[in-house]
């Protein structure tokens, strides 16, 4: 074993020891790990080698439950849930596996005799770059969760190679790079050479002498099986995570071609393989990418469904009647968002055309296997699907999808008279727009599955009330809500060690970390001085740890006794950073008009907005552009930046977040009312006791109802009053308030330099018309804004007040466990039942 570059004391004797929980014999294992299981030349132990053998060490034990948990399930056989989604953020997986295991003190130990310290490896992690946004965290909550409650569960997803994309931000604004991820490798996954499926696409349809059909031609790739380890808390059971990587074969590359200098024609297939797990979301203005995007939903449903039809038919034979009606008692399809509809007719289709099923059979099976999770209202999120690339790409399961569509339309006409004026609105092919007929994927979703949910009571409301109304007329008992939930491992216990350790103590137990109702006995401690102090330094060390990660990566440093004011998500018009980003620009102007002594009375701020803008979405890689020029003049001003600071985090991911929503005193969830289905991070901040400045939208309805009316700000329209506002601004009806039109003018005055933000602004003006009309009620919205952020101000002022309204955030947040919400999927939706491992 080389000499730690760190200086450790002693030489460390490589042992293998795959279980122990000593740190001696952990120290000797990962040092066995160093020397014979190498990645790097014998002469280094730096950080970096350090952490990804220590990485392998705790993967042994994650091997060994994962194994165990695998042979309990095949044995036990229960009704298993397969979670099929196109994004996971798992974030770093160290300290959330040594976490999970109890293991972390022991490895801290082990550690220090290599001269390291546990965080300090742990930082030498590079997210998992297989998602987004919350859509990909709440996956990754939800497999945490299903581990911890011992249910039988996977998940399934892709391998993407450069994730979306890694954001760098220049003077020209965000540019995007190719994530890094997997330029050495992942320690934590294990590649299943034996779990390998053929994936078909394009080729024709042939039938059959017996009349049956039949997928042939086109091209065949592979999708080769990657397994990531979830350990569950406190539990001996670790599910996993499967993703599909795309392969071909040596048999694919044409030698003749190769040695003929045709180098690029002799490996087609291979090229066209790594394109499907290259990344995430591929640019689809094209019709390339367009294909390409159909082609990575395909892969996932395709590869996942043979996956667990071969699981069905390995245990098939043990069972006592062995039919495929039995299929759904052991199978449970949950599809996250609309991304893999096309699970429904692959398993048709595997059932009917592999499988040798008639329709009506395999029909049923399809519909009890599958349900549907609905994650937006917005129709440009609502997926449609050209006809024509679906049939060029996938015509057996075109025809599919027509015979679905013909059967649905019938079933309306003969049982649901009433509703037949609806059909055109309900039916799964849209084809209205001749030149662009369409497949509806919602529509496909909400007729072929068994249980469609929302995941908020607005949200699901809303679907039940106005996109889905009519299906509800003909399935009143298809739809149901399931609020997200957080898991509280990786989102206090694990990344808010101070605050964790308080909550600990005057709970006088940790079962909070696996119960989060235990939070409420918190309440009765709200105006206790001694917890007030101890809350108060808690979050001056993580708001201190937060000030350092700024000045780190943005050059900015700001003060951690001013109220830091934070808004972390996707960039999206609908999510209002745009409002965000004009209140401090209104609250700049306001500060330079004031004379020395009424700054003296102003609450010091600093506002951090972070979160990617797709590349393709011109308007919101403005709003990023606007935040970095606001920032840039006012961080530089003497008059003004020791009131205000405005920072953009760049490269906003899970690893990031866990060090921002400690140190969060306000966040921002400001989105038009009706708009955000959820919201997960609104419960993170709350969890870590910030408190919501907000609008009545997705899981801010809950939380507000949670922790107290008093103890969130509120301000602007209600869902229920939007279209009319909407109408009235078509209608001219809207005047907007001077603070708001001084706010724009001061950026079209050039303040905050020369670039051309008028096409952003544009979209705030005008009645009507595409682009126009603000058709996110910004400027509806800003007053009531303004006002908000005047209580906020008053209230920060009044120290007590405002840790008491701290403590009674995280104290209300015990709903909002993803432990409950997984809970719940697995009584109402999936009946499946705890299955841990003795």
């Amino acid at each position: 074993m080389p000499e730690s570059k760190c200086g450790a004391a002693e030489k460390v004797k490589p042992a293998a020891s795959p279980l122990s929980e000593k740190p001696s014999d952990i120290a000797g294992n990962i040092s066995y790990h160093a020397t014979y299981s190498p990645h790097f030349s014998p002469l280094e132990f730096g950080p970096e080698q350090a952490f990804y053998a220590t990485a392998e060490s705790v993967r042994d034990q994650l091997i060994q439950r994962w194994n165990d948990t695998y042979v309990h399930f095949h044995k036990t056989d229960p009704k298993q849930t397969y979670y099929l989604s196109m994004e996971y953020l798992q974030g770093r997986a160290l300290t959330n596996a040594v976490g999970n295991l109890g293991i972390t003190g022991a490895y801290a130990e082990a550690v220090k005799k290599f001269g390291y310290e546990l965080e300090a490896l742990a930082g030498q992690e590079k997210d998992a770059a297989l998602g987004n946004g919350g859509l990909g965290r709440l996956a990754s909550c939800f497999l945490d969760s299903m581990a911890t409650l011992n249910l039988p569960a996977w998940g399934y997803g892709l391998r993407y190679r450069y994730g979306l994309f890694k954001q760098h931000i220049s003077k020209e604004g965000q540019e995007e790079i190719a994530e890094d991820w997997l330029d050495k490798f992942s320690p934590w996954e294990i590649p299943r050479h034996d779990v390998v499926f053929p994936v078909r696409f394009f080729g024709h349809v042939e039938i059959l002498p017996d009349g049956s059909r039949k997928w042939a031609g086109g091209e065949v790739l592979k999708a080769l099986a990657y397994d990531v380890p979830i350990p569950g808390y406190k539990t001996k059971n670790a599910i996993s995570l499967r993703l599909w990587e795309a392969k071909a074969t040596a048999e694919d590359f044409n030698l003749f071609q190769f040695n003929d200098g045709q180098y690029e024609s002799s490996a087609q297939l291979h090229a066209r393989a790594q394109q499907i797990c290259a990344v995430l979301y591929p640019g689809d203005a094209t019709e390339e990418g367009k294909l390409l995007r159909l082609k990575q939903q395909f892969f996932l449903c395709s590869a996942s469904l043979q996956d667990m039809i071969a699981r069905f038919k390995e245990r098939k034979s043990d069972r006592v009647s062995g039919k495929w009606s039995e299929f759904p008692t052991k199978v449970a399809v949950q599809l996250n968002d609309t991304h893999p509809t096309l699970a429904i007719p692959e398993l048709m289709r595997l059932l009917m055309d592999e499988e040798g099923l008639g329709w009506d059979e395999a029909w049923d099976i399809t519909y009890r296997t599958i349900s549907y999770t609905n994650h937006t209202v917005l129709p440009e999120a609502l997926e449609k699907w050209s006809q024509i690339v679906m049939r060029k790409l996938l015509p057996r399961h075109m025809e599919i999808i027509e015979e679905i569509d013909k059967r649905f339309r019938e079933m309306v006409i003969s049982k649901h008279k009433e509703m037949e004026g609806k059909i055109d609105s309900m039916k799964v092919l849209d084809s209205s727009n001749p030149q662009k007929p369409v497949v509806r994927m919602a529509n496909l979703c909400v007729v072929s599955s068994h249980t469609v949910n929302g995941v908020a009571e607005l949200h699901s409301n809303i679907l039940k009330q106005e996109l889905f109304a009519d299906y509800v007329s003909i399935w009143p008992s298809k739809f149901q809500n399931k609020t997200n939930g957080i898991t509280p491992r990786r989102w206090l216990r694990f990344c808010n060690p101070e605050l964790s350790e308080i909550v600990t103590e005057w709970l006088k137990t940790d079962q909070w970390t696996s119960n989060l109702d235990l939070l409420t006995g918190l309440r009765k401690f709200a105006d206790d001085e001694k917890l007030h102090a101890e809350w108060a330094a808690a979050k001056l060390a993580c708001k201190k740890r937060l000030a350092k990660h700024v000045l780190d990566v943005t050059g900015v440093t700001i003060d951690p006794t001013s109220l830091f004011d934070i808004q972390i998500k996707r960039i999206h018009e609908y999510k209002r950073q745009l409002l965000n980003i004009l209140g401090a620009v209104y609250r700049y102007k306001k500060l330079k008009e004031m004379s020395a002594e009424e700054k003296q009375k102003v609450t010091p701020r600093t506002v951090m907005i972070g979160g990617k803008a797709f590349a393709t979405y011109t308007n919101a890689k403005r709003i990023v552009k606007l935040v970095n020029d606001v920032g840039a003049v006012v961080n530089n001003d003497p008059e003004v930046n020791k009131y205000l600071k405005v920072v953009f985090i760049p490269n906003y991911n899970v690893s990031v977040a866990e060090v921002l929503i400690p140190g969060s005193e306000l966040s921002q969830h400001i989105s038009t009312a009706g708009m955000e289905a959820s919201g997960t991070s609104n419960m993170k901040f709350s969890l870590n006791g910030c408190v919501i400045i907000g609008t009545l939208d997705g899981a801010n309805v809950e939380i507000r109802e949670e922790v107290g009316e008093d103890n969130f700000f509120l301000f602007g329209a209600k869902a229920d009053q939007v279209a009319g506002l909407r109408k009235d601004r078509e209608n001219g009806l809207f005047k907007p308030d001077p603070r708001f039109e001084e706010a724009k003018q001061l950026i079209r005055s050039g303040a905050f330099g020369s670039y051309n933000y008028e096409p952003l602004l544009d979209s705030l003006e005008g009645n009507s018309g595409f682009g126009r009309g603000d058709y996110f009620l910004v400027g509806y919205d800003f007053p009531g804004y303004i006002d908000a952020q005047d209580r906020v101000d008053a209230a920060y002022k009044d120290k007590k007040k405002w840790i008491k309204m701290s403590i009674l955030n995280t104290a209300g947040s015990g709903k909002f466990s993803s432990d409950r919400t997984i809970a719940q999927y697995a009584k109402e939706i999936w009946d499946i039942k705890a299955s841990p491992v003795a």
